[in-house]
């Protein structure tokens, strides 16, 4: 598959679609010891069935891309715990992000630059606002206390600051109240503002919202300035991507 300098390409998995036992014999195959024992880790089996899947996506995703075998990728995880592709000079520059919530798993994949994705179940129960109020910019939580489904705009506000903070590589230590995301009430362009701590420059950045379901909210950041294709498909990994897009 051609990718590329201003593609990003995102594949999706819906995990409770993927039951198959034969499938699922397959995919464990590919994962290696280390992987393996991870996914024995997790309590509940629909959490050892996302891992799985999450892995198996990563694997013959980044397959599409060069003629290595799923099983043969290696990856490395920076000081902050983002996991990344051991480079060899066979394969392009190929860096990814995963993210995955109940219900949905996604893998964004680009060339060189930084990316980050973060999709969440808005169905899921918990504090939205209250986590909002200790943690978002003084602006955000202005915003949320004016709209009237707080609970949707939180999850938006959630999906595009996890995928910059994911994209910038550096998780929750770069603080989430020292970046404002501006969500436009007409057609505005949405538009982020940095303290001047984080030493950032909104104009190197492009940042998309998408509603993969009715019970999903999908974000993703990329740091490129040029004019950008996106490509979602919907994908039962070892299997050809469907056409559709979602």
């Amino acid at each position: 598959m051609i990718l590329n300098p201003t593609d990003i390409h995102v594949w999706c998995a819906f995990p409770d679609e993927i039951q198959e036992e034969s499938l699922l014999s397959t995919y464990h195959t590919l994962m290696t010891s280390e992987e393996k024992v991870q996914q024995q880790r997790f309590h509940f089996a629909k959490h050892r069935h996302q891992y799985l899947i999450t892995r198996a996506l990563v694997r013959t995703t980044l397959s599409r891309y060069t003629d290595i075998k799923p099983y043969d990728w290696r990856f490395s995880k920076n000081k902050y715990g983002r996991p990344e592709i051991l480079i060899s000079q066979e394969i392009p520059p190929l860096r990814f992000n995963l993210s995955h919530t109940e219900g949905l798993i996604v893998c964004a994949v680009v060339l060189k630059e930084d990316i980050g994705i973060d999709v969440e179940n808005i169905t899921r129960h918990g504090a939205t606002v209250e986590i909002a109020d200790r943690f978002f910019s003084a602006q955000e939580i202005k915003d949320l206390h004016t709209v009237t489904n707080q609970h949707e705009r939180f999850f938006e506000y959630w999906t595009l600051k996890e995928s910059y903070i994911k994209a910038r590589g550096m998780g929750l230590s770069l603080p989430l109240d020292q970046f404002s995301f501006h969500i436009p009430k007409g057609n505005e362009s949405l538009n982020i503002s940095f303290d001047s701590r984080l030493h950032d420059e909104p104009s190197q950045w492009q940042f998309w919202r998408i509603n993969p379901t009715k019970q999903h909210k999908m974000a993703i950041s990329f740091r490129k300035k040029e004019k950008v294709k996106l490509t979602i498909k919907k994908v039962i990994p070892t299997c050809e991507a469907k056409d559709r897009l979602l």
